[in-house]
């Protein structure tokens, strides 16, 4: 998973970019509207942290600048901000959930794990692909009931490819959810990815599907 953070905090960013990448979230940072914008503008991502209070371009005309280009990246908003009128702007404007300073980080976490999943399609927190669950809410693994083992570049590809399991997922979709943006990417770094996790759960259980990316299915593991 790949999430933009828009925060003019210095503090308040490095903190919770490092908190968002030891669960394993891949995670580019800009630290004003202007540059947030373009970001979520120009690249993927599975969900933007947005500050509302930010120099050269506030947060809600960012965000209503992505709406109206279509973008419907899932969008938790932070604000010191704590009155309901702003919130109702927040939520006119497209912002899928709130987060008031100060917060912990843990629930940062949890809400944007909660707004990837629904914005996949996935009303339960567990999902299942053959002997394969994946609690997305708590972001853990399971393979016939025991405990998965994975680093973060495998969760990464994994988790994309079980929140949407058995659709084919484009190898350069695969790449821009699982690296960061200023990440330097290795042209077989996915096939890499994908051979250890086909060695973890089965190899059958991820189709290539040449010329058009991957799919995890539960055929493969019957």
């Amino acid at each position: 998973m790949r999430v933009l953070l828009v925060e003019d905090d210095a503090a308040i960013a490095d903190g919770l970019a490092r908190a968002l990448r030891a669960e394993h979230f891949a995670v580019d940072v800009a630290s004003n509207g202007e540059d947030g914008g373009h970001l979520g503008a120009t690249e993927l991502y599975d969900a933007a942290v947005l500050d509302l209070g930010l120099p050269k371009r506030d947060g809600l005309s960012v965000l209503r600048d992505w709406r109206a280009a279509g973008r419907d990246l899932p969008v938790l908003i932070l604000t010191a901000r704590d009155g309901w009128s702003e919130k109702v702007e927040g939520f006119k404007a497209g912002a899928d959930d709130y987060v008031v300073k100060p917060f912990r980080v843990e629930e940062v976490v949890m809400r944007l794990r909660a707004l990837v999943r629904r914005a996949a399609g996935h009303a339960a927190a567990r999902v299942t692909c053959g002997p394969l669950t994946f609690d997305a809410q708590l972001g853990t693994f399971e393979l016939n009931g025991l405990p998965l083992k994975l680093t973060a570049f495998e969760w990464r590809v994994l988790s994309a490819l079980m929140l949407r399991r058995e659709v084919v997922i484009e190898r350069a979709d695969l790449i821009e959810r699982v690296y960061e943006g200023d990440a330097d990417v290795d042209s077989n770094s996915i096939e890499v990815i994908i051979g250890r996790l086909r060695r973890k759960i089965g190899a059958e259980m991820i189709e290539t599907l040449r010329g058009r990316g991957y799919r995890l299915t539960a055929d493969g593991s019957r």
